[in-house]
C-alpha cells in the first residue's frame, strides 16, 4: 500500500498507515472514497467503513469519522500529479490517473468544455482510489476451455467473451487469462498477445511500464480507444490474440469484425449480468447475431465472495 499512502496529506499518513497494517490479511481493500467536507470512506470486501483520525482505525460510526477538507484534496492532487498538473492534462481529461503499482485514481469536479469536448477539469473535489489487486492463477482452472486444439503445439483459442456486471472480478480474470496465454502452460505453447488497455486497468501501466504481470509475449497499447487500438496493434504487432476490456460501442463491433477477419483470436469482456442481458442491449446483441464469439463465460459472485462460472458455446448452449 506504500504507493497509495504517499498520495495522502502528510498530517494523516501515520494514522492511515496503521489502518493499512490492521487491514492486511484480514480484509481486501477495494476503494477509498475522498469527497470534500464528507467522511473519508473505505470500501472493503467485508463492507463500508469510515476513517477515524483520532484513533487511527476504521469505524462504522460517522460521528468520529475524519471529514476531508479542500486543503487535503489540493495536497493529494499535487502528490498524485507529482507537482505538475500540466503533465497529466490528458489523464485528467480522461478522468483518472494511474499510480505506481497499478492503482487508479478517478477524478471528478468542474468540467471545462471547449467546442463540445471536455478540455480539462477544475476544482477537483472528489477522488476515487481504486486499489489494484493482482490475482495470479485465478484463471488456471478455466484456461483449458479457451483452447481449440488442446494437444497441438501452436494452440489457437476460441474467440471468448467474459460477461459480468462491475465488481465481480471480470478484469482480474481477463488479466490472468492474458498472462497464461502469453507465458504458455505445460500443455500449450505461449501465444503473442496484444492488449488494448484504454483505461489502464488491465496492465496498469505507469510511465509506460505494466505494473501487473501480463506475460512475456504480451504487447500493451495504453490509453488508446479500443476500436482504433485493436486495428493498430493488428497492423503493427502481428498478434495471435487481441485482448480488450469492456466492449460496448458500435466501433468496437467493427474492430472485432476486423480482427476476426484478419485471423486473430479475440478475448474480450462486456458489462452484463448474463447472456439474456447481452441480447437486450442493441450494440452487444450484434456480437451474438454476427457469431463473432465462440465461447461465452458468465461470471457470478456469491455472498461469500466465491466466484462461479457458466460456459456457453457459439449457439449460446451451456457447456458446463
Amino acid at each position: 500500500m506504500k504507493h497509495i499512502l504517499k498520495i495522502f496529506p502528510l498530517h494523516i499518513r501515520e494514522e492511515l498507515n496503521k489502518v493499512f497494517e490492521k487491514l492486511e490479511g484480514k480484509e481486501e481493500l477495494e476503494e477509498i472514497r475522498i469527497r470534500v467536507s464528507q467522511p473519508m470512506m473505505f470500501l472493503t470486501d467485508k463492507g463500508e467503513y469510515f476513517f477515524s483520525m483520532e484513533e487511527g482505525y476504521l469505524t462504522k460510526d460517522t460521528k468520529n469519522a475524519y471529514a476531508v477538507t479542500s486543503h487535503d484534496i489540493s495536497d493529494m492532487i499535487v502528490f498524485i500529479s507529482r507537482y505538475s498538473l500540466f503533465a497529466f492534462e490528458e489523464e485528467i481529461r480522461n478522468g483518472f490517473i494511474t499510480l505506481e503499482g497499478g492503482h487508479r485514481v478517478g477524478l471528478s469536479g468542474q468540467a471545462v468544455f471547449q467546442e463540445g469536448w471536455m478540455h480539462t477539469m477544475r476544482n477537483i473535489s472528489y477522488l476515487n482510489i481504486r486499489v489494484n489487486h493482482e490475482k495470479k492463477e485465478c484463471a488456471r482452472r478455466l484456461i483449458s476451455y479457451l483452447y481449440k486444439y488442446p494437444y497441438e503445439k501452436q494452440s489457437v483459442i476460441y474467440n471468448t467473451m467474459l460477461i459480468s456486471p462491475p465488481g465481480r472480478g471480470k478484469t482480474t480474470l481477463l488479466r490472468d487469462f492474458i498472462r497464461l496465454l502469453s507465458n504458455g502452460t505445460n500443455e500449450h505453447s505461449g501465444l503473442k498477445v496484444s492488449v488494448v488497455d484504454e483505461r489502464s486497468e488491465i496492465a496498469g501501466c505507469y510511465r509506460g511500464v505494466p505494473q501487473n504481470d501480463v506475460g512475456m509475449r504480451t504487447d500493451v497499447l495504453d490509453g488508446c480507444p479500443k476500436s482504433s487500438g485493436m486495428m493498430l496493434l493488428i497492423r503493427t504487432m502481428s498478434p495471435q490474440v487481441v485482448a480488450v476490456d469492456e466492449l460496448g460501442s458500435r466501433e468496437d463491433v467493427e474492430a472485432v469484425a476486423y480482427a476476426v477477419h484478419c485471423g486473430c483470436s479475440i478475448l474480450g469482456s462486456v458489462h452484463a449480468r448474463d447472456l439474456e442481458e447481452v441480447k437486450k442491449k442493441p450494440v452487444l446483441r450484434e456480437f451474438l447475431e454476427q457469431n463473432y464469439f465462440e465461447r461465452y463465460l458468465v461470471i457470478d459472485k456469491k455472498e461469500t465472495g466465491e466466484r462461479s462460472y457458466q460456459l456457453y458455446n457459439a449457439k449460446q448452449e451451456r457447456l458446463c
